[in-house]
């Protein structure tokens, strides 16, 4: 098959792309801002990131939603490589805010009133992102408000969004499906105990390590690891805390590298998330100060709240709260080593 030729610009449809800036200032009648081209630049590339985002997330939830998927295979490894892209990506925009930052106060009055009610409150694609990592409706700030500004159309897809599978749910049923804690098969000599030996052992150790301060803490442990207080806020079932503390303590195996990583991965998603809410909240305190923002929110008080509780996968983060020197980890039955070493 002959290969056709492909022209850069054409390739890249440059023409829409280069032709997509339209500032409201330079209509006829209104007195030229000059920084609101760069105003303009700087979100239509926030949404190509996004897209970016949501086409490697959305990758990542096919792959994840299958009925099994091989610890060992190159398949997590795409999964893992893929959302250490989207946390990469995050780093780029936070990066991206020392660019607007150029723009003085003053220079932002020059159109800012020209733009009402349009918001980057209004950017759908960053609340499906937030949805499709795993952000429930009950967990956002001002749920009355975070729709209100939005097309109907729009407000269709992020519904769909939430509705849909997640990273951290997809990521809870993978770790439910680990196989190595959840039976008894490598403590043959303990089959007959109503407990399981490893957790026997690390509950003692663990609750022996604690301060006069943190006694609550063993109440905790039993709570997430074991069938506690029910509790319909949390994602994360006790299996998969479970899984999920014992990739975190035995990582050093083989077999578990690829599995720390990605947990390891989704917390940095979390902390750069939370890098660019920072920085976002300052620059608005900088810009507008007080004042409510063009969307009608209320500007840097929202975003504080939206920071304070969007946290997605904390109850990844959580669990350090529940780790022990390593020199007191429960040593592995011999057959179990060998699993997780990669000899079969």
């Amino acid at each position: 098959m002959q290969h056709k030729p492909v022209y850069y610009g054409e390739y890249l449809e440059l023409d829409k792309i280069i032709d997509a800036q339209h500032p409201v200032s330079f209509e006829q009648g209104n007195q030229p801002a000059h920084e609101e081209m760069l105003f303009i630049i700087i979100h239509q590339a926030y949404e190509l990131w996004f897209k970016q985002i949501l086409f490697e997330v959305n990758s990542v939830i096919e792959m994840m939603s299958k009925p099994s998927l091989n610890d060992n295979s190159p398949e997590l490894q795409t999964i893992v490589h893929r959302m250490k892209r989207v946390g990469t990506i995050l780093k780029v925009l936070v990066q991206q805010i020392d660019i607007l930052e150029t723009m003085t106060a003053m220079d932002f009055l020059d159109f800012r009133d020209m733009l009402r009610p349009a918001s980057g409150f209004q950017s759908w694609q960053f609340k499906i992102i937030e949805a499709r990592l795993g952000l429930k409706f009950e967990q956002r700030h001002g749920q009355a408000y975070y729709t209100s500004q939005l097309k109907p159309a729009d407000i269709e897809i992020i519904k769909h969004a939430e509705s849909s599978p997640s990273v951290i749910g997809l990521v809870n049923t993978w770790l439910e499906r680990m196989p190595f804690l959840d039976t008894l098969n490598y403590w043959k000599e303990n089959a007959g105990n109503a407990t399981h030996p490893f957790w026997d052992d690390y509950e003692s150790v663990y609750t022996s390590s604690l301060s006069e301060g943190e006694r609550n803490n063993k109440s905790f442990f039993k709570n997430i690891f074991f069938d506690g207080e029910p509790n319909t806020e949390r994602i994360l079932s006790p299996a998969a805390c479970r899984s999920a503390l014992f990739i975190m303590l035995y990582r050093g195996y083989p077999m578990l590298e690829l599995p720390f990583q990605l947990l390891d991965t989704l917390l940095e998603i979390d902390n750069q998330l939370g890098n660019w809410r920072y920085r976002h909240i300052n620059m608005v305190r900088r810009m507008i100060g007080s004042r409510v923002g063009t969307g009608g929110s209320t500007g840097a008080g929202y975003l504080q709240g939206a920071m304070d509780k969007h946290y997605i996968f904390k109850e990844i983060a959580q669990l350090n709260s529940f780790l022990i020197d390593r020199r007191e980890l429960p040593v592995l039955p011999r057959e179990l080593t060998e699993k997780l070493g990669y000899n079969f």
